[in-house]
């Protein structure tokens, strides 16, 4: 089959190539799927440089999520048929960059049948971390107002919209014109374009002196300095990344002062020691993507050659939305 393989730890267009390398087989509790989708998320440029908290020995193949169809069963797999259309996260370091993963079958999940291949590609890690984040970490409530970063982006998009299934007041801040058009039609109420506009007096503004109640934070930075002087009393700030390459060393002496909280969000680990929350996100996410509350939007649909350029635009924060691997 082939497959993308970080063979350096580099950029992506130099860390990856194009290889032929064997079909795996199916062990005790796996499946092997055929990948349909497979979107591009940021932890996967940061694998390529060799930065993310996963390193795979090389080579490996990238790719975290995927939509596929199951092609064989391992020994002693129960519940599960060949054909059935799946999503979740292959076993590394065999990445969805490829025609064929192997999956955990108890780390496997049902693709919604109200989304379509690539739009089911772009859910789980995403979305899994916008509900967890928001209802699981921050304890959001109807009523509250939400501060979203980078809400034109991956996992800000989706934080967007499970804000506003679950009732909050949703302001985003994005970077350009087109971004805030995207953020607008994916629900926002309140639009801030970083570029033009100061978000911590704005924020101040619309909410009249009272801040956010929670803020979802995936760039870090001035995102996060910023957050602190314009979050809610008994406000959340939930730190889930650091897309703008600095990790903030907050003051705790502030947060004492204005007694709000700084959340930490580390997904992936919820798979190790609470695998019940992810199933019980899934369901609630297959519901409102039924309902149509959310869709992950994906904004372009690349070829596998163009695995490369796509995880550099990710990199640059060039894109909006999602961007998937169609196969």
């Amino acid at each position: 089959m082939k497959a993308w393989q970080v063979t350096e730890l580099a950029e992506p267009r130099k860390a990856l190539r194009q290889a032929e390398v064997p079909t795996p087989e199916p062990g005790p509790g796996q499946l092997l799927v055929r990948v349909v989708a497979s979107a591009l998320n940021f932890p996967d440029v940061l694998l390529c440089l060799g930065l993310y908290q996963i390193r795979p020995p090389l080579p490996f193949t990238p790719g975290l999520e995927l939509c596929g169809e199951i092609a064989a069963l391992g020994a002693a797999v129960e519940g599960w048929t060949v054909g059935e259309r799946v999503i979740g996260n292959p076993i590394l370091p065999g990445g969805a960059f490829a025609e064929y993963v192997l999956m955990d079958a108890s780390d496997t999940f049902r693709a919604p049948a109200s989304l379509s291949d690539d739009a089911a590609a772009a859910l789980h890690i995403a979305y899994q971390t916008a509900w967890v984040g928001l209802h699981r970490r921050a304890h959001i409530q109807p009523g509250e107002t939400l501060l979203v970063h980078a809400g034109a982006g991956g996992v800000g998009s989706a934080a967007v919209q499970v804000g506003k299934a679950a009732g909050a007041r949703v302001i985003a801040v994005v970077g350009g014109p087109e971004k805030a058009d995207a953020a607008t039609k994916l629900g926002a109420d309140v639009v801030i374009d970083r570029r033009a506009q100061n978000f911590v007096a704005v924020v101040k503004e619309v909410t009249e002196g009272r801040g956010a109640d929670v803020v979802f934070d995936p760039v870090g930075g001035e995102a996060y300095t910023g957050s602190a002087k314009c979050v809610a009393f008994e406000g959340r700030i939930l730190v889930v990344g650091f897309a703008s390459g600095t990790v903030p060393s907050p003051a705790l002496n502030h947060a004492l002062v204005k007694n709000y909280s700084i959340v930490g969000l580390h997904w992936g680990l919820y798979r190790e020691k609470d695998p019940a929350q992810v199933a019980a996100a899934h369901a609630e996410l297959t519901g409102l993507a039924a309902s149509g509350a959310i869709a992950p939007l994906v904004s372009c649909r690349l070829s596998f050659e163009e695995v490369p350029d796509g995880l550099a635009s990710l990199a640059a924060g060039d894109t909006i939305g999602r961007l998937v691997l169609t196969l």
